[in-house]
């Protein structure tokens, strides 16, 4: 790996950095967009039992305010439990917006890393090229520099495609999850509004 490294120039260091960074943000999200960490199973029923046999308390809206992503838009709906029907439900948005965001997060450093790997592993490549025509004189080429100016473009370039591409497929991924989370948490806020309303049983 070490050789690879040397045989690949300093442009290499910048996609070492990258793909580090990558798979942080992978591990990071896959735990941080696990189902039951932000919409556990149950959740629903859990809330509208207790708010059917005691209302609202302090203790629970502390709970909720601790809990996941859905237990906190729950928390924010039921301290207007008693407002009309669109203050809940305004209250419920606003909550939702903030999971939203959070849960989004790094995802735009993941997408950003997809785009410009591939231009790192270019400009590896135009500094190998630019090597390999610095070694051309009139009296010919220095092979050693040749070799090492195709090694800097091959590599850079390889490794550029190794880092973007999985970022792309990860980064694709995670938005196709925060999107699914998304509207399933909205389903349920809209649920727990309408039974703390009256209009669903």
């Amino acid at each position: 790996m070490l050789a690879i490294i040397e045989a690949a120039g300093w442009p290499i260091w910048p996609l070492i950095l990258a793909s580090v960074l990558t798979l942080a943000i992978i591990i990071e999200r896959f735990i941080s967009l696990r189902h039951k960490e932000v919409a556990p199973r149950g959740l629903l029923e859990g809330v509208i039992q207790e708010y059917r046999k005691q209302g609202v308390t302090a203790e629970m809206l502390d709970r909720l305010s601790m809990g996941s992503h859905l237990a906190r838009i729950f928390g924010a709906g039921l301290r207007n439990a008693k407002a009309p029907r669109e203050v809940m439900k305004e209250s419920i948005e606003e909550a939702g917006r903030a999971a939203a965001h959070d849960l989004e997060r790094f995802l735009t450093a993941l997408g950003t890393i997809a785009s410009i790997a591939p231009l790192l592993g270019l400009l590896g490549t135009v500094i190998g090229m630019v090597e390999i025509f610095g070694a051309q004189t009139p009296s010919g080429g220095n092979p050693a520099v040749l070799a090492h100016g195709i090694s800097i473009a091959l590599y850079n370039t390889a490794f550029g495609l190794i880092v973007a591409i999985p970022s792309m497929i990860f980064y694709r991924f995670f938005r196709t999850r925060v999107e699914a989370l998304v509207v399933e948490m909205e389903q349920q806020a809209i649920k727990l509004v309408e039974m703390v309303h009256g209009e669903r049983t």
